[in-house]
């Protein structure tokens, strides 16, 4: 059951109207976001005052270990990071009808080893009601997936449940990178910190980051190369575990990444396309073959 702290939240409903998909892709998308994410939080605020989130972010909660699923390879070597996503900038609408309940039972029946839940709404159609419903309706640990820019959404996230938070590196200054992993921890939060090149994972580095997303995708034009992955971790500390996200479509692209060291996976669009998910994730991980 949704608690009134979220049917009350202000993310469940428009701030703003969606930029046609068109006008997004020929400017910095991340620019774009970033803008209307700052306009987003300000709304809140005047709602629920940082005061009032910052108490139930440190409430006792029900705690599972994002960092500790991915820490080492699973049974077939594998761990997969599924993800609710409804929409896209780059796709538009993908699974606008998806039930979130129904889909992380799948994702769990599948092996997934965490859940990843796009909760960006305007241009991802995402809610922190998927987040909460998804982590009912399952035992694994759940990462929201969002562009946080403030310690406020970090407060947020920790209140409604979730276990881990993904921190861009691109929009986030070094020091900010640094308070926000420090908060996290405060507040028994795991951090999936994403990259995309040499100076990003140099970042990262710096701040102390363990879990490191390797992004395929360059969220300013929307190309994806699966190369950029494979490239990348080998550039990394001794100690950091890599996710590759982006572009990953079948067993072939897994294996690719597994040569370069690369065990796990956060896999989106593919999976909620496929007609029975739990099957796709099976044929991920190599335990079973997969047609639609």
């Amino acid at each position: 059951m949704e608690s009134l702290w979220i049917k009350k939240h202000p993310l469940l409903t428009p701030l703003f109207p969606c930029i046609k998909i068109a006008c997004i892709m020929t400017s910095d998308f991340l620019n774009i976001i970033v803008n209307n994410k700052q306009e987003e939080i300000k709304s809140i605020k005047k709602i629920i005052p940082e005061s009032k989130i910052r108490i139930k972010a440190f409430a006792p909660r029900e705690k599972r270990s994002f960092f500790n699923n991915l820490a080492q390879p699973g049974p077939t070597g594998i761990n997969i990071i599924a993800e609710i996503k409804r929409a896209s900038p780059s796709k538009g609408l993908i699974a606008p009808d998806l039930n979130p309940v129904e889909l992380a039972k799948e994702y769990e029946q599948g092996g997934a080893a965490a859940i990843s839940v796009l909760t960006e709404k305007n241009y991802f159609k995402g809610s922190i009601d998927d987040l909460s419903k998804a982590r009912e309706s399952t035992g694994l640990p759940v990462l929201r997936k969002d562009f946080i820019i403030s310690s406020y959404q970090i407060f947020e996230l920790a209140a409604i449940g979730a276990d881990a938070v993904l921190l861009i590196v691109r929009i986030l200054s070094g020091e900010q990178l640094k308070d926000y992993l420090n908060l996290c921890e405060e507040l028994g939060l795991d951090a999936l910190v994403e990259i995309h090149s040499e100076e990003d994972l140099e970042n990262a580095s710096a701040s102390g980051a363990r879990l490191i997303g390797i992004n395929n995708r360059n969220l300013s034009s929307f190309k994806t190369d699966l190369s950029i992955a494979v490239r990348l971790v080998s550039m990394l500390d001794p100690g950091q575990i890599p996710i590759a996200a982006s572009g990953i479509k079948d067993r072939i692209d897994i294996e690719k990444n597994l040569k370069a060291g690369i065990n796990n996976f956060l896999i989106g669009e593919s999976l909620v396309r496929a007609k029975k998910p739990s099957d796709f994730i099976k044929s991920l991980l190599g335990t079973n073959d997969y047609r639609e």
